[in-house]
Formats: C-alpha cells, sequence, structure tokens
C-alpha cells in the first residue's frame, strides 16, 4: 500500500513539475507577470510539503532554498532574470532526477545539488542556516512585537485560529510541523485548547481533540501565513486577522501576551488558561506521542494528495473531475473492443436466422455500443497542448547550445488525440524541432545578412482533418538544400547521378536510415538516426510524413496522425474467400466496372474518377487471391499521402465497426498490412494501409510510364 500511495505522489510531482517548467518559461518572456510568479511559488511549496509528508527528505531539503528564492521574486526583493530561470529550471531537472533516489542518494547526484543550491543561494541572498553570519531560526532575524522594519516593511501582529479537523492525523498530517513553519515567519506565541481532550480510556490516538490560537508579529503579508496551511485549509477551521497596535502594545510598549488579550476579548477564563499554563509540558508530551507515525497514518496520506487537489480545482472553477489510472481506462477500451466484436457476431446471427425480433434487439445493441465506443472514446482524449510544454524547453535549451535565437510559437493546443498516440508522438516531435533548430533555423548573423530578424521562430500546430490530426512544424530558417540532398543521395547509391526527381520524391530522402547532409557529427546530428525514426513511428500509428520546403523561406513537417488507434470505422470489403478492411476515414467513393472493362485497359491501370486521372491496384493479384473473378467488380478510391488511389475488389460487403488488433512480430513488417480484426463470424480481416499501397501503385504507374507502356 505503502508503494501504492508513493506512485501516486510521484504521479503527482510529475505534474506539477510540468507545470512549473511551462510557468518558468512563460515567466522568462514576462518577468514582472506576479500571477506566473505565484503559481511557481505554489508549485515548489507543494512539492516540498508533500515530499517531507511522504519520506523525500532530500527533495524537501532541497526545495527548501529554491521556495525562499521565489518567495523573494514574489515580495519585489528578488529579480526575475535569465539567469535565474536557467538555475530553477536546472533545480526542477535535479528534483526530477531526486524521485527515484528515495533511500540514498549518489554522491554525484548530491554533488550536483549542492553545487546547484550554493549558486542559488548567492544568486538569492540566502545565508546558510548555522553559519557565523546568520542568526539561528527564531532568533535575532524574527521581527519584535513593537515592530521592526526591513526589506518587507513594517511588522504587523496577526491573530490566528486554526482549529484541524479531527481526522487531520489520518491524512498524515504533522500540525505541530506546520506550528513550527508559522514560527519560522516570525515571533510567534501559542496557546493551545486542551479542553476538548476526553479521558484515557476515550482518546483515539488517531484523532485531533486540540485547537490553537496563535499571536504571529511578522514582516510577511496575510499570503505567506496562508501558504503555511496550504494543504489543510479546506478541511481545517482557519481564521487570520491583523491585530491593531493598541492590541499588540501595552501604553508603554511592552508587547501584551496573548492570555491577556484572550481574557480581555472572554474568550478564555481565567481558570482554563491558568490550567493550560500549568499543564504546558505535558500537554507537549501527549502531542508528540500522538503524532507518531503509524502505517494507518501514512496508508491515508494519500486522502490530503487528493484533497489538495480538490482545492486546487475548486480555486480554478474545475470541480467535477477525477483522476483515473491509466491502465484501467485502457482495460476498459479492450472489454468495449470485445463488445464491440460480440455484437458484430450478434448482428451476423440474426441476418442468418431471419429473426425480426433478435434483429431488433440486434439493432438496440448496436446503438448502444456505438454510444459505448464514442463515449469511452472521447474519456482517452487529451488536448495536444499537454505534451507542447516540453517542447518549448527543447527549444529554448538547444538554441542557447548552438548559439541560436529560436523562440517555439503553439497553435490549436486544444486538439485532441488519443492518449496513446499522444504519448507515442513525444520522440518524433522533438526529433523534428531538434532538426529545425540545428539544420534549418541560422545563426544570428546569418539571419541578419539574409534581412531576417535575429530570433527564428519554430511553429508547432494542429487541427482536426476528418478522422485525422494534422500537426506542422515549421520553421523560418533556410529550408532543405537541394543539391546537398541530391549529392548525399547519388553518393550513398539511392540515385544514380542523371536520375531526376521531384522535390516531394528528393526531400523523401531524408527519411532513408543513416542519411545526413550534415558536414561534422555533434552530440545534436551528422550520424543519419532521427529522421528514420520519426518516419517509421509515424507510419506504425497509421500515419504519414509529408515535407514541404522553399530555399531560404524556410521547411514545414506535416504528420496526418489518426485519433485513435483503438477502435475505427472501417469498410470491409471481400476478395476471393478473404475480408479486409479499409479505414473508412480514407474512403473517397465506390465505382463499379465490368471485367471486360477493366482488362480492355490493359496495363495502364489508370481510370478516371471525377475529371482526374487515378491510378488502381488489382488487390486479387497483388494478394495473390484464388478462386474466380466475378463478372462486375468494385473500385474502392482512397485518398493515400499525396493524391487518390483506387482497390480493385470483388465485393464491397458495408461499412464496419473495426476494433484493431496489432499483428504479430512475423507479420509486423508486411508491406501494405496495418493491423488486424476479428469479424462477427470469428474469423480474421486483414487493416489495409492505404499509404502503403498508394506509394506502390504511384511507385507501379511511373515505372510504366517511364517504359513507355
Amino acid at each position: 500500500m505503502i508503494d501504492k500511495f508513493k506512485a501516486s505522489f510521484r504521479e503527482e510531482t510529475h505534474e506539477l513539475l510540468g507545470q512549473l517548467e511551462a510557468t518558468l518559461l512563460e515567466l522568462e518572456s514576462d518577468p514582472g507577470n506576479e500571477e506566473l510568479i505565484n503559481a511557481a511559488f505554489r508549485a515548489i511549496h507543494t512539492v516540498k510539503g508533500s515530499s517531507g509528508m511522504f519520506g523525500f527528505d532530500a527533495i524537501s531539503h532541497f526545495t527548501h532554498d529554491i521556495e525562499n528564492a521565489l518567495d523573494k521574486c514574489r515580495n519585489g526583493s528578488l529579480s526575475v532574470t535569465r539567469e535565474f530561470i536557467d538555475m530553477t529550471l536546472k533545480a526542477r531537472d535535479h528534483v526530477l532526477s531526486l524521485l527515484n533516489h528515495e533511500d540514498g542518494l549518489p554522491s554525484a547526484l548530491q554533488a550536483t545539488g549542492e553545487q546547484l543550491l550554493a549558486r542559488i543561494r548567492r544568486f538569492a541572498g540566502i545565508e546558510v542556516p548555522g553559519t557565523a553570519e546568520a542568526p539561528g531560526a527564531g532568533e535575532s532575524q524574527a521581527p519584535s512585537a513593537a515592530g521592526a522594519r526591513s526589506e518587507r516593511g513594517t511588522a504587523r501582529t496577526y491573530r490566528i485560529h486554526f482549529k484541524p479537523s479531527a481526522d487531520i492525523f489520518r491524512n498524515g498530517t504533522k500540525v505541530l510541523n506546520l506550528l513550527e513553519e508559522l514560527g519560522g515567519l516570525g515571533t510567534t506565541d501559542a496557546f493551545p485548547h486542551t479542553e476538548q481532550i476526553p479521558s484515557l480510556d476515550l482518546l483515539d490516538p488517531e484523532s485531533c481533540y486540540c485547537f490553537w490560537d496563535v499571536m504571529l508579529t511578522t514582516e510577511r503579508d496575510i499570503n505567506a501565513i496562508r501558504d503555511v496551511f496550504i494543504f489543510v485549509e479546506g478541511d481545517s477551521e482557519l481564521r487570520i486577522e491583523e491585530l491593531p497596535p493598541e492590541l499588540v502594545s501595552d501604553a508603554e510598549g511592552k508587547p501584551r501576551k496573548l492570555g491577556e488579550i484572550l481574557m480581555e476579548r472572554g474568550e478564555v477564563s481565567p481558570d482554563a488558561l491558568r490550567e493550560a499554563l500549568k499543564s504546558q509540558k505535558r500537554l507537549g508530551e501527549v502531542l508528540v506521542e500522538k503524532h507518531i507515525v503509524t502505517q494507518p497514518q501514512i496508508e491515508a496520506a494519500l486522502v490530503e494528495q487528493e484533497h489538495l487537489k480538490r482545492t486546487q480545482e475548486r480555486a480554478e472553477g474545475q470541480m467535477g473531475s477525477i483522476r483515473v489510472a491509466s491502465d484501467k481506462l485502457d482495460a476498459l477500451v479492450d472489454l468495449v473492443g470485445e463488445l464491440v466484436t460480440l455484437q458484430a457476431r450478434l448482428s451476423q446471427i440474426s441476418l442468418d436466422l431471419e429473426d425480426g425480433s433478435l434483429g431488433s434487439i440486434s439493432e438496440q445493441f448496436e446503438r448502444l455500443i456505438a454510444q459505448l465506443r464514442d463515449n469511452t472514446m472521447v474519456i482517452r482524449m487529451l488536448p495536444i497542448g499537454s505534451t507542447f510544454n516540453k517542447f518549448r524547453r527543447v527549444v529554448r535549451d538547444l538554441s542557447t547550445e548552438l548559439g541560436k535565437e529560436a523562440e517555439l510559437l503553439t497553435e490549436g493546443a486544444e486538439t485532441e488525440l488519443d492518449k496513446t498516440v499522444i504519448e507515442r508522438l513525444g520522440d518524433p516531435l522533438v526529433h523534428i524541432i531538434r532538426n529545425s533548430i540545428d539544420h534549418g533555423i541560422e545563426t544570428p548573423d546569418r539571419r541578419a545578412k539574409a534581412g531576417k530578424p535575429a530570433k527564428g521562430t519554430i511553429k508547432l500546430a494542429a487541427r482536426h482533418s476528418g478522422a485525422y490530426v494534422l500537426i506542422q512544424v515549421s520553421d523560418d530558417g533556410a529550408g532543405l538544400d537541394r543539391e546537398a540532398i541530391r549529392a548525399k543521395a547519388v553518393e550513398r547509391g539511392l540515385l544514380v547521378p542523371s536520375q531526376e526527381l521531384p522535390d516531394q520524391e528528393l526531400f523523401q530522402l531524408i527519411f532513408a536510415p543513416g542519411f545526413s547532409t550534415a558536414r561534422k557529427v555533434t552530440t545534436v546530428s551528422g550520424r543519419g538516426v532521427g529522421m528514420d525514426v520519426v518516419k517509421r513511428e509515424i507510419e506504425s500509428l497509421g500515419g504519414s510524413v509529408q515535407l514541404n520546403s522553399a530555399a531560404g523561406a524556410g521547411m514545414t513537417v506535416t504528420l496526418k496522425i489518426p485519433l485513435t488507434l483503438a477502435i475505427i470505422d472501417g469498410l470491409l470489403i471481400r476478395i476471393g474467400t478473404e475480408f479486409y478492411v479499409i479505414p473508412l476515414s480514407s474512403v473517397d467513393g465506390c465505382i463499379e466496372i465490368g471485367r471486360e472493362d477493366l482488362s480492355s485497359r490493359g496495363e495502364r491501370r489508370i481510370i478516371h474518377y471525377r475529371e482526374e486521372l487515378v491510378p488502381y491496384i488489382k488487390l486479387r493479384e497483388a494478394f495473390e487471391s484464388g478462386g474466380d473473378e466475378p463478372d462486375i467488380e468494385q473500385i474502392v478510391i482512397a485518398a493515400g499521402q499525396d493524391a487518390r488511389v483506387g482497390f480493385v475488389v470483388d465485393q464491397v460487403v458495408g461499412d464496419y465497426q473495426t476494433v484493431i488488433k496489432p499483428l504479430g512480430r512475423m507479420y509486423r513488417d508486411v508491406e501494405g498490412i496495418s493491423g488486424a480484426t476479428i469479424l462477427g463470424d470469428g474469423t480474421v480481416a486483414l487493416i489495409l494501409d492505404v499509404n502503403r499501397l498508394a506509394g506502390i501503385a504511384q511507385r507501379d504507374a511511373a515505372q510504366r510510364v517511364t517504359e513507355g507502356v
């Protein structure tokens, strides 16, 4: 159970660190934005608090000074500069590394953290506790009740009424730690209310019976006080009020005791005050004993994490959402897929039996399954913008490393895509963006000579297109060097010197394994590894990659990605005794053609379709299917990567909800097949890869033209 909760903590912390990174990158372009500074502070404050709760003491210790530095930015005593952003981003990365080391830190990692902390302390003017220059906690640094001035301004006195919920210990919260943290803000005078503590025979050691009134004199504002209680405020009774000066000190300027003030107000009796003072030592021992961490307390700590999330969502108006483990969601999708297959079988049986009642039930079942399928797919959809933030960091760090200036612009971040697809898009997009910075964006002096702004622009855009999402990565750099690509292709034997290719086909050569036009190998490029991985990964998703470039005007890479990899609408076709599925989103139309008309075309294999010449493939020949050809065949016109292509089939059966099943290792490299599905009668139908087959048709058509057929 403990491991389960710690895994949940790691997941929460990953999200918080992602939010912190995005906030810091935005803050770099708008350093005076108080909202962003507060957001960064809250993120690191939450990481610090929750890491201490779950025993990640190294993270809690490391983030303490980061929190102090960000707090100085909040009160205006420290400026947000690029250097500070650099250090904080590195600190964020270090916390990410610390997540994997709960028990002990490698010496190298520990040294890196200490060096980073030393830099941040020097930059922010934070003195190390225990040094000769730095006073001890709660000593001369704390403001007096009479009032002291510093860079924060005049000291103020607050009365804090804190009554935690009875179940606060079950959430893993240590109340004394909260009071100790409150004391770190200034001088405190705390009065515990113990009258609700029952006798020992009725006492529940996991329940909290005390509450506190605290007098705090500090130069910090009320927000800093609330930050102490950020984890428990939602379930606790918390009141913070600033006291007027006459209540803080008497006529002679001597500080007044909290007990005196409470008695004057009638909020506590003299007897209760005397009893509390007499039992102060015993009360402290009892509270320490009640704060011993037990396994049930640890197991309940996750509740506090969920409470924090709910509190943040309430503040942002996002109540009503819940967190679901991705493996549970995947299991739900698998079950829906099985139901879709079962529904297809039921429909087939009702047709075979010609039973009207069964057919009616089958139709209703089909309608309900379709709704369930659509709703389940919607749950799996995530905005692609959730991955955009990490690319900002890639652009920032790599442009600095290469001595270039570049910024990332995004568009269509709200475009939704299956979470599985989004997860697999990360690496290909990183490769494309790195190539854009390394090969595309010029150095500032070269851009100036070309009449361009010193800072280059990389644009990442996404939009829906039918059952696909189009993702475009474009830059305003130098574009692809056509001659360099051609020369490298000739050198590697991919082209003969006399062979001419259209730009689109020539540009596709950069996806060949090991292909690179870089003159030297660097840590970024030159080995020819990257773009071939991009194409292979995108095609494994059932998508395609297209390049467009103009010399001196930049390059655009367009990825066409299916919305989901789980269940799609397909067109079921038959060739001989075998069935195949074409993704319905790729189908443009269907036409009938007689065998004689098809034979009269000879080897040209081109038909007229909507005032356009469209090449076609006879799938019977391509798949070497047996049996007699029908007198009337049908041609399914599908949209390939660049143009339409026709597929000659024996019969178009009709629409079919297709549950995609992956092919085994032995068949994954079969050209023209992307997966399989199970039909209603239990037989297997292969899913056609339209892009691959379209490429085959276009290549064969071009070869026939070259041969003069």
